[in-house]
């Protein structure tokens, strides 16, 4: 773990947490987009998943290189966000969520904290105004940074019989 990382990820391991060794370089590289303004500025401050924001309104800052990349979204109700958890860890493998009574792997969670921290949110689309996009329906601190945005298809992008049976009944 560079020193860089681990002063940028000040988070203590929870009892049961496993961690593991970084690999020494990464594998691709990407752009941010954008910035995502919100009202919340620190972690625990957030909703614990987009839902739970209710009604707050976030701006999208789209990079201005990619305004025109916007045109036709404002056609769409909805929206798919992906954004990168940037205050995140990366090296737990096993997490012990303080909403939950068992520990999972973090593939099982949607925890921010995975080895590339990539959140997605479907989210409500108010309106676009030049490089700006209101919405509704995000869960992340003022600043973070955007990785894409997608027009959410219901007719593709819904599957309303999935499940995740864990969740499902240990929801404490």
């Amino acid at each position: 773990m560079t020193e860089a990382y681990a002063a940028k990820v000040s988070f203590d391991l929870r009892e049961g947490e496993i961690a593991v060794e970084l690999p020494q370089r990464f594998d691709a590289s990407l752009y941010f987009i954008g910035q995502i303004r919100t009202p919340w500025k620190r972690r625990e401050d957030c909703p614990k998943n987009p839902r739970e924001g209710g009604e707050t309104v976030c701006t999208i800052v789209i990079d201005p290189r990619w305004a025109q990349g916007l045109q036709g979204l404002d056609t769409a109700s909805h929206i798919v966000v992906l954004y990168w958890m940037d205050r995140a860890r990366r090296d737990l493998v096993i997490q012990a969520p303080h909403h939950y009574p068992e520990r999972r792997g973090t593939f099982a969670l949607r925890s921010p904290v995975r080895p590339n921290p990539i959140a997605v949110s479907v989210v409500r689309l108010l309106n676009i105004r030049s490089n700006e996009l209101s919405v509704v329906g995000l869960d992340c601190v003022d600043g973070t940074p955007l990785l894409d945005l997608k027009p959410y298809f219901a007719s593709t992008d819904s599957v309303p019989d999935a499940s995740v049976g864990w969740h499902a009944a240990t929801k404490r």
